[in-house]
């Protein structure tokens, strides 16, 4: 068979013809006199198993299913780069963010950020990647695999933020200017506009710009789609051109789409003719019959080929990559990065030029999205050495082979999956390579795909090993971002690989005049992976979207030890109160009647200050925060906030829960947690009220002692002195009577319906656990789901009741937030005061038993054995159920003047029983 691309510059067959005498499927120009020639030198047929479209259009330039020259495939990129900077301007173009289309316009659309010369560029995926947010989205509605993910290093890029220089992660701040830099959309070809459409829509809602450009190789849009277009740039306000090597139209005949189906299976069914061979396990593959093949198919274990008394083997070869330069946009690539990855590339290709000895046809193929990589090392190989070079990559689309010149697929390997893809296993294609005549292929991948599957019998390397006298593998490591944890696959070493351990004979210890001695190995150690949060139903009676729990299930262990064993053991310094929990208090029906008036009256004003305290949030920290709740009280105030985001914004604000612990810091791993999924800047801890401000300076503590990094110090899961890890301490509160806090929606210290009850108004949760028996170095604090109390959930009757009153309060809000943003609201800590006089008022003399706050004060007759209470006197409703509670517990309440607070819980001083309970001597001894 004569390669596919020696076949095209005859001129004799053009490689869509099998396709149009069979269906019909037309290619015309756009009536240019040559439009017809370059639309077919361009472009080729093939047919696919897609329910939305039969056709495929086959670049010839692509670099993805036909093996092309790569000087050949960049080039066309990086000259569509040129005209789009000629377009924009040298000052626009200075501005401009690239964004190329997973997985076919990967590589192209890096190239146009490389015509463009100082562009960032950044390429949609199909892989989530753990520890990046993802930033966005759009769907792909022909494609085989329809959704794209977004997952920028650093969020500012799509704002329009540069970037260039900026340490990883780092959000710059945004002017109005740079929010408008003009964003510059790459596909391999613009056939009916919808993708583009959706991406321009979805992000466009997000990060409103006043210019898009498109850029393809080829425009295939009908008259109405590009009609369509335009209306959709004008209902937008936004101007939108478009860049395209060559355009035209497909013309596609009645029933086409039914037509190619039955041809498809009839293909199929009759082998399709192309050169395919069978492998157990594995559909048809293109490879032909024996005879025509230049070497069967491997039938040995490991990365060997059997042919005749030959065993080949597949060479590793050691690119050395440079440091701190991504394999590619999923996560964004700069200039600056390209500048590195230049000067690195001669001595890369040397080395593979090395490995590959007198090879004279020699393939480099890529895999899937990583397109960039592979193509830039084949274009240096391409330029250092005289074999004859060609550049594909591997896909995940299935497509027709068929062994005819006038068709654009002559061959097709079919092979496992083998980067564990969050969509489960399946096939993967390498089309063209069969039958091509290579002596040498370069498989190039990143360290996320160098997996046992990839070594497998029936892998990728084994199946190329029958079809090639050598198979050479580079691995790029995979690039995430400094806050995510590293991307590395579970790979077995491979017997019949060359050995990883011993020294590389393709590499000079001479030192490399290309690059500086800073490079990655693609062997990497794996690191310590945290468990994903914990979500409703499962655990809590939340909604798996209203919160994420970074804790761990505890529900199988016994914790609860009566209120009296429990006090005994904390005063007495014999347990710390994070040891065990008490004994759920269950409401009677008096209290919890008493529970649905308390809502009934003060739902409003819980709303009122939802409002004023999330309005406040978006207005001075972040315009999109990470909110993280501190378990139990804060966690449905932080679900309040994230509706209230939502009704009012349409904002979908994540929101996760965490425990913190006085006098032990919050948990440390669920901080590492959020700093890789998340920017540190953007998370704002919220709780439900201050009382005195204990919990508020233990967190300001704790986060002072955080720098992201663990040592052998912190073996009980808690923060120690050290850095900051970029989180803010500030605390936001519904309540703050203390006057504790910046952020607060209310310095009132009112009856907040959730202080009345424990987990049954907070998703059935328990507050949270640590003991150094249950709780490990590398685990998150704990916390128990009482499924049994379901029957007395008021968890979303509470948050319902709230929420249906945020349009009633909105403008109220709105003039109190005004209010807010323009007052001093420094700390006065006139709560702390008051606490430490009582103290010693009342003889007490340890601020950590007196409770000041209706929430506090709840606490106290629910969960610890009470003294007294303390009331403000004239003091209303509010504290009716508090009142109620004192009466059931016998604890008398004194009525007071000039207390800063509605009450004030005292826990009783010198309560001993001798109970041992609370670190778990008694509950084990039942």
């Amino acid at each position: 068979m004569r390669a596919p691309d020696e076949e095209r510059t005859t001129g004799m067959v053009w490689s869509g013809s099998w396709v149009t005498e069979r269906l019909g499927v037309e290619l015309v120009g756009d009536g240019r006199p040559d439009g017809d020639r370059e639309l077919r030198e361009l472009l080729g047929l093939a047919l696919r198993r897609n329910p939305k479209r039969a056709h495929l259009l086959v670049s010839n330039v692509l670099g993805k299913h036909v093996p092309q020259k790569p000087s050949v495939v960049y080039g066309a990129g990086f000259e569509l780069g040129r005209r789009v900077r000629a377009l924009l301007g040298e000052a626009e173009a200075r501005r401009a963010v690239v964004l190329g289309y997973a997985e076919t316009a990967t590589g192209l659309g890096h190239a146009v950020a490389d015509g463009l010369g100082v562009a960032p560029y950044l390429h949609s995926t199909r892989r989530p990647v753990d520890g990046v947010a993802r930033a966005g989205g759009f769907e792909e509605s022909h494609s085989h695999a329809t959704s794209h993910l977004l997952l920028p290093e650093d969020p500012a890029l799509l704002a329009g933020g540069r970037g260039d220089g900026e340490a990883p992660g780092a959000v710059a701040e945004q002017s109005s200017a740079a929010a408008g830099a003009p964003l510059v959309l790459v596909d391999d070809e613009f056939s009916t506009g919808n993708t583009v459409l959706n991406t321009i829509r979805a992000l466009h809602e997000r990060y409103p710009r006043g210019r898009y450009v498109v850029v393809a190789l080829v425009d295939m849009r009908s008259p109405a789609d590009r009609v369509r277009l335009a209306a959709f740039a004008a209902e937008i306000g936004a101007r939108v051109d478009l860049v395209a090597r060559c355009s035209g139209t497909v013309t596609l005949p009645d029933g086409v789409l039914e037509k190619g189906r039955a041809l498809v299976a009839a293909q199929e069914e009759a082998g399709s003719g192309g050169r395919e061979a069978q492998s157990p396990g594995l559909e048809a593959e293109s490879s032909g019959p024996e005879t025509d093949s230049p070497h069967p198919d491997p039938d040995s274990p490991g990365s060997e080929a059997v042919v005749g008394t030959e065993r080949r083997t597949c060479t590793r070869v050691d690119l050395r990559w440079p440091a701190g330069v991504p394999d590619g946009g999923r996560h964004g690539f700069t200039p600056a990065h390209r500048a590195v990855l230049e000067r690195a590339l001669p001595a890369m290709a040397d080395r593979v030029a090395a490995a590959l000895g007198g090879a004279r046809r020699v393939l480099v193929l890529g895999f899937e999205e990583l397109m960039y990589a592979p193509l830039r090392l084949a274009a240096a190989l391409e330029e250092r050495t005289d074999a004859e070079v060609r550049y594909s990559t591997t896909t995940r689309s299935p497509v027709l082979a068929v062994d005819d010149p006038g068709y654009a697929i002559r061959s097709r390997l079919v092979f496992p999956a083998h980067d564990n893809p969050a969509d489960g296993p399946g096939d993967r294609y390498a089309y063209n390579v069969a039958g091509a005549g290579f002596d040498a292929v370069v498989v190039t991948v990143d360290s996320a795909a160098d997996t046992p599957e990839l070594h497998a019998p029936d892998g990728l390397l084994a199946r190329l090993a029958a079809h090639t006298d050598h198979v050479l593998l580079a691995v790029v490591p995979s690039y995430v971002p400094s806050y995510a944890p590293p991307c590395i696959p579970s790979r077995a070493p491979d017997p019949n690989l060359s050995d990883p351990g011993a020294p590389d004979p393709y590499v000079s210890d001479a030192p490399d005049p290309y690059v500086s001695d800073s490079y990655v190995s693609e062997r990497q150690e794996p690191p310590t992976v945290l468990p994903e949060p914990l979500r409703g139903p499962a655990f809590s009676s939340y909604a798996p979207d209203e919160v994420g729990w970074l804790l761990q299930d505890l529900s199988h262990v016994e914790l609860e030890a009566p209120v009296e064993e429990r006090e005994e053991a904390i005063q007495s310094g014999g347990a710390h109160y994070a040891e065990s929990l008490p004994v759920e208090y269950q409401p009677s029906a008096q209290y919890q009647s008493l529970f649905k008036a308390a809502l009934g009256l003060s739902a409003a004003r819980v709303a009122r200050a939802v409002g004023t305290v999330t309005e406040t949030v978006l207005a001075e920290r972040t315009p999109r925060p990470v909110l993280v709740s501190l378990v139990r009280a804060g966690t449905p105030v932080g679900i309040l906030m994230r509706r209230w985001a939502r009704h009012r914004h349409g904002l979908d604000l994540p929101h996760y829960a965490v425990s913190i612990v006085r006098g032990r810091g919050i948990d440390a791993n669920a901080l590492r947690w959020l700093a890789a999924h998340h920017d540190p800047a953007d998370v704002v801890f919220v709780d439900g009220w201050t009382g005195k401000g204990a919990i508020t300076r233990e967190l300001a503590e704790a986060l002072a002692g955080f720098d992201g990094t663990k040592g052998p110090e912190e073996a009980e899961g808690v923060v120690r002195p050290g850095g900051s890890g970029g989180f803010d301490p500030e605390i936001a509160v519904l309540a703050d009577p203390g006057g504790c806090v910046r952020t607060y929606g209310t310095r009132e210290d009112f009856l907040i319906p959730s202080a009345c009850l424990n987990s049954t108004v907070s998703g059935l949760v328990s507050r949270t656990v640590l003991r150094s028996d249950l709780v490990g170095p590398d685990d998150f604090h704990g916390a128990k789901f009482y499924r049994a109390l379901a029957d007395s959930d008021v968890s979303g009757h509470f948050l319902d009741t709230v929420t249906a009153c945020f349009d009633e309060v909105a403008d109220a809000v709105d003039t109190e937030v005004a209010a807010l943003l323009a007052a001093d609201r420094t700390p006065t800590w006139e709560g702390w005061a008051a606490v430490e006089r009582i103290s010693e008022e009342q003889g007490i003399h340890d601020v950590n038993l007196v409770k000041p706050g209706v929430g506090e004060t709840t606490r106290v007759l629910l969960r610890r054995v009470p003294w007294k209470i303390l009331a403000r006197r004239g003091a209303g409703a509010d504290l009716d159920h508090i009142r109620l509670l004192a009466r059931q517990r016998g604890v008398p309440i004194e009525e007071v003047d000039e207390l800063p607070y509605s009450c004030v819980g005292l826990i009783h001083p010198k309560y001993t029983r001798g109970a041992t309970g609370a670190n778990g001597r008694a509950v084990e001894a039942k």
